[in-house]
């Protein structure tokens, strides 16, 4: 299916690896691990399966308690043996993460262009509106969709219903924007248009379709959208 930017009423950006790079995490792993990279990736990836797992067994918990445990799973992995503070001390770099050079001129310029954009994300409220405050974007969004609304994870239709409801627009009037690609499928499956924000050069998944969209970057989007 072709991009529609006709159909495109409101924005919904994901948060992380779409606004902040996580992968600037591992700098906070630097200090304490002699070899960071791989722990990070473990960290990355089990918090992503945990989020998964957690939908289909009804396990849910906060994502910031989801990724205290994928943390503590990739440093035992990888036998790192810190305290509880440390690791909170980590985890804690959530809260602070590098912002794409894109971000506030690209959403503003959205904004300006008379679309309101919104954050949905599996963050919960807390790690959102740190996220919010440090990427200096505040006044730009409608506001934030949390997954602890809802207690469910993406790529679960029900939270991007949800955010749908919450932005009063309906759900193919939305194009969802997302460096993630289960995220952009589970927009697309919901009903929305998922845009796929490729900022490092990586293949697509072949798995359950396309992106309805590939960018590189929010300006490229808002070329698109013709604003």
């Amino acid at each position: 299916m072709a991009f529609d930017p006709d159909a495109v009423e409101t924005v919904t950006f994901d948060s992380y690896s779409t606004i902040v790079d996580v992968d600037a995490a591992e700098r906070a792993l630097a200090d304490r691990v002699d070899d960071p990279e791989p722990v990070s990736r473990l960290w990355r990836l089990r918090s992503l399966e945990y989020t998964l797992v957690a939908n289909f067994l009804d396990a849910y918990q906060p994502f910031y308690e989801m990724n205290r445990d994928a943390l503590q799973y990739a440093l035992d992995v990888h036998g790192v043996d810190i305290s509880a503070d440390e690791r909170d001390e980590i985890l804690a770099v959530y809260h602070e993460l590098e912002v794409f050079d894109d971000v506030r001129d690209g959403i503003e310029r959205l904004r300006e262009g008379g679309y309101d954009c919104y954050v949905v994300s599996n963050g919960d409220p807390d790690m959102l509106s740190s996220m919010v405050a440090h990427a200096d974007i505040g006044d730009l969004l409608a506001d934030t969709v949390s997954a602890d609304e809802v207690e469910t994870f993406k790529p679960a239709a029900e939270l991007y219903r949800h955010a749908a409801a919450r932005t009063g627009t309906p759900i193919n009037g939305i194009v969802h924007v997302t460096a993630g690609w289960y995220d952009v499928m589970g927009a697309k499956h919901a009903g929305m248009q998922g845009a796929w924000v490729d900022r490092k050069g990586r293949p697509w998944e072949p798995v359950a379709g396309d992106p309805d969209l590939t960018v590189e970057s929010f300006h490229e989007l808002a070329d698109e959208l013709g604003v």
